[in-house]
């Protein structure tokens, strides 16, 4: 693999993170905050929880960085991330 290559793409990426994020993606970015932080509480509590609720707590945290951290990468059409 052309490590050169793969080198552009992941600037280009860190370039679209560092543009402008359109209205709603700044919403969904919040909330998958607001999710993660809820997972972590679950997780970080000081009581004996079942392991159901463990295992969602888990899946919360999961859920919340993955649409925080998509949600940072999308940009208008208008810009230019090449």
């Amino acid at each position: 693999m052309n490590r050169g290559k793969s080198k552009d793409k992941l600037k280009s990426f860190f370039k679209r993170c560092g543009q402008d994020t359109p209205p709603f993606f700044k919403k969904l970015r919040t909330v998958g905050l607001v999710v993660a932080a809820a997972g972590t509480a679950i997780l970080a509590s000081p009581i004996a929880l079942p392991a159901a609720v463990t295992a969602i707590g888990g899946y919360l945290i999961v859920g919340g960085s993955v649409a925080t951290a998509m949600s940072q990468a999308a940009v208008t059409e208008d810009s230019d991330c090449e």
